[in-house]
């Protein structure tokens, strides 16, 4: 039967749920015309550099086809292998296959569990006794936010965040009726004060008779896709509202050891300016901002980590540290959805730490050399733009925090800002649209006038991500663009970055060499 006359299936949408009828195609789904462009840079993607995984190769002995006979074997000569059972090996130490790749618990197996208390203990330092830590699946979806999302919310709840945040939270938790209710950040994340004036305004009614969120769902290190970072005192000055009003705080930090130095424009640096640290795991530790767990003395603190950005994202290996209550609640759902986390991922994952690098002292010194590349890749990144642009430090509220103003020369006017990010792998750029020949006053005419430029930049080869993926509630994307310096290399990024200057100045009428 050829295709032309097989006929085509039944449209069978009203069988679908009220959920399924919730999602919705990815915001992102008009860069994919450009995908596939020739020679299109992207600076769109959150990848972590493949340089980084610390696999070189993999291998493994495994049974021929062959291996179990198709009938029984006469009595007396019967082997495992005549019953059909192979010979299991361990994978070296006390990592066994046999275990590893069986169904097996939803916290994940036994080496890796072990490695995680410890190494969670000793680098996050949770402020109450019963903590629990176990595996998931390093993802979003079912192994991580969505199982919170149907943990503890109700449809017609919300939860609050960043003004910008992390598009695929919002994605997974929309569906279910819960939504985001935005709170400003600043050049150090999510604001203390606009999370308490929130909370001691709330109006039900103005919100639709939402009750007031129990829930924060923050990035505090490296934000996506603001690169910004909360230090001890924000997070500590968070801690006590979320106290003070019954919040939980979900605290999903892939970007934690991504932390970096302070960026210095290159006419500040000295011969003996540092560009890396060469400290010690101890000493190491002490420069982290500290995790919400640090000050969580009520347990009320979900804490989510992933080995995606720190060994490789097709580990599909992460982990919870959360009460005893809510681990219980998570286990239960996983026992029905994920199940365990991947077999192969995690004793690949559970060898390696334990064995090949020897525990805990050993995945610091890895995390070390992590971070002085991802400097080093944000600071070519910075450099770049320097050399495009002239960068004008500008102090913000406090003075841990520097903004830079670029523009064409030094008399011109402003082409956008940046607050150089020390963690993760994102750049957040905002327009100055207001120097735009424009003259944009309205948020509509601020959006159309974000989408043309962007889509400017897409047609001369770069593709940035644009604000407006991000945007939490009703927020458009207000003059802002998403630059990741994880991924191109050093002649990519220069050509990347040249584009971008070429484009941007073009638009707003500043050619001044």
């Amino acid at each position: 039967m050829s295709a032309a006359t097989v006929p085509k299936a039944l449209d069978h949408s009203h069988h679908l749920s009220d959920l399924a009828r919730a999602r919705e195609s990815s915001p992102l789904k008009s860069l994919i015309k450009y995908m596939g462009k020739p020679g299109i840079i992207s600076l769109g993607g959150g990848f972590p550099h493949p340089g980084y995984f610390p696999f070189d190769s993999i291998s493994a002995n495994v049974c021929a086809p062959d291996a179990f006979p198709l009938h029984d074997a006469p009595e007396g000569t019967r082997t495992n292998a005549s019953h059909g059972v192979a010979d299991v090996q361990k994978y070296g130490g006390d990592i066994n296959l046999a275990s590893a790749l069986q169904y097996t618990l939803a916290m994940g197996i036994a080496p890796l569990r072990t490695f995680i208390r410890d190494f969670t203990t000793r680098v996050f330092e949770p402020a109450y006794a019963d903590f629990v830590t176990y595996t998931h699946a390093g993802n979003t979806d079912a192994a991580r936010w969505s199982i919170i999302v149907d943990t503890l919310f109700n449809p017609g709840q919300g939860y609050f965040t960043e003004e910008f945040t992390y598009p695929s939270a919002q994605a997974t938790a929309v569906p279910h009726g819960v939504k985001p209710v935005p709170i400003k950040i600043d050049a150090q994340g999510l604001s203390a004060e606009d999370l308490r004036r929130v909370c001691v305004g709330w109006d039900e009614a103005a919100h639709g008779g939402m009750k007031r969120p129990h829930v924060l769902y923050t990035v505090p290190v490296g934000h996506n896709p603001c690169g910004t970072t909360m230090g001890a005192e924000r997070k500590k000055s968070i801690y006590d509202i979320c106290v003070e009003y019954d919040i939980i705080i979900v605290e999903d930090d892939p970007y934690y050891f991504l932390q970096q130095e302070p960026y210095a424009l290159p006419q500040q640096r000295t011969a003996s300016t540092p560009t890396t640290d060469a400290v010690d795991g101890e000493a190491f530790l002490s420069k982290l901002a500290p995790s919400f767990l640090k000050f969580d003395y009520q347990g009320r603190v979900i804490r989510l980590d992933s080995f995606s950005k720190t060994i490789a994202p097709g580990a599909r290996l992460g982990w919870y540290t959360c009460s005893p209550l809510f681990a219980e609640r998570f286990e239960r759902q996983a026992e029905t959805s994920t199940q365990n986390p991947n077999g192969f991922g995690q004793a690949l994952v559970a060898a390696l730490l334990t064995q090949q690098w020897k525990g805990v002292d050993g995945y610091l010194r890895w995390l070390r050399g992590l971070r002085a590349q991802y400097t080093i890749r944000r600071d070519f990144t910075i450099d770049a733009f320097a050399r495009m642009f002239v960068l004008t430090p500008r102090e913000e509220g406090d003075t841990t925090s520097t903004v830079l103003v670029a523009s064409s020369s030094k008399d011109s006017k402003p082409l956008f800002e940046f607050v150089p990010p020390v963690g993760g792998m994102f750049i957040w750029m905002k327009l100055h649209l207001s120097s735009h020949p424009a003259h944009p006053s309205t948020p509509t005419e601020v959006d159309e006038l974000e989408r043309s430029i962007w889509v400017d930049l897409a047609e001369n080869g770069l593709l940035v991500t644009p604000g407006w993926y991000f945007n939490a509630a009703e927020l458009k994307g207000q003059g802002h663009f998403r630059i990741s310096f994880s991924y191109s290399d050093e002649k990519e990024m220069v050509k990347a970055i040249a584009i971008f200057a070429r484009v941007i100045k073009a638009a707003f009428g500043d050619n001044e060499e």
